[in-house]
């Protein structure tokens, strides 16, 4: 277990190191997803209450609109004018969700964040959280809408900064205050990840209950290639987990 006051660089690599693992045995990128939100959801506690540090946890990765089934494109066309709507523009799909409401575990149950369609620059740089969180890890917003394939080696293969709002209530950068931020108490947000080899972003973002000082959020810009090496064997295929009907 690990102590946010207290995380150093030793928890870091052994933190790391679990991470990677966690694609071991898995048939999709959302069940190493699942994995992933839920190991940090169960491994950092607060010390004092001995209660989850991290209120929410969640694994985002941009899809194309063409490639996401039929609920997702629905979801994504209740948030995006029709005439925008292009096969091959990113959203941002929720992969994976775990946090201390029930339905904070359910993807689908996501009101507002199953698929967040980016259709443009000017768009997505009025989105406060996800303009923040591109422009944080040291991206610009074109690298994640299209990035350039004579530059998506370098993309790959850079170490991103943090994504990391200290003081999450009244951030301008952070929306639904009254709904979520004041009435669960969250303090700090922290967020990591970088681009794979389609292109596509992955990012983890954590909503904590504790404060997060920035010497030890910077500890988990290294967490984001050990994440990474877990999920790219599911990059490009076998992303969604198949759903056996009855």
């Amino acid at each position: 277990m690990y102590n946010l006051t207290k995380f150093t660089l030793g928890d870091m690599t052994e933190c790391g190191a679990a991470l990677r693992k966690l694609g071991n045995g898995a048939d999709s990128m959302e069940e190493v997803a699942n994995r992933t939100t839920r190991y940090f959801y169960e491994h950092f506690l607060d010390p004092e209450t001995g209660q989850n540090a991290f209120a929410l946890v969640r694994f985002f990765k941009t899809h194309a609109y063409c490639d996401l089934d039929t609920e997702l494109r629905r979801f994504a066309d209740q948030m995006l004018d029709d005439s925008l709507e292009q096969p091959e523009m990113k959203c941002l799909t929720l992969l994976a969700t775990v946090g201390d409401q029930p339905e904070w575990s359910d993807r689908s149950a996501s009101k507002g964040h199953q698929a967040i369609p980016l259709p443009s620059e000017q768009m997505v740089a009025q989105a406060p959280m996800i303009s923040q969180l591109i422009s944080q890890l040291g991206l610009t917003i074109n690298d994640v809408l299209s990035p350039d394939p004579d530059l998506l080696l370098n993309l790959q293969e850079r170490t991103y900064n943090v994504f990391y709002i200290p003081e999450a209530k009244g951030s301008i950068h952070i929306p639904a205050q009254e709904e979520f931020i004041h009435p669960f108490e969250i303090k700090s947000v922290l967020g990591f990840g970088g681009i794979l080899p389609s292109g596509n972003l992955i990012a983890v973002i954590l909503f904590s209950k504790m404060s997060i000082q920035r010497d030890i959020a910077e500890l988990f810009k290294l967490l984001a290639l050990n994440v990474k090496m877990a999920v790219l064997p599911f990059d490009q295929q076998s992303v969604f987990r198949c759903v056996v009907r009855a």
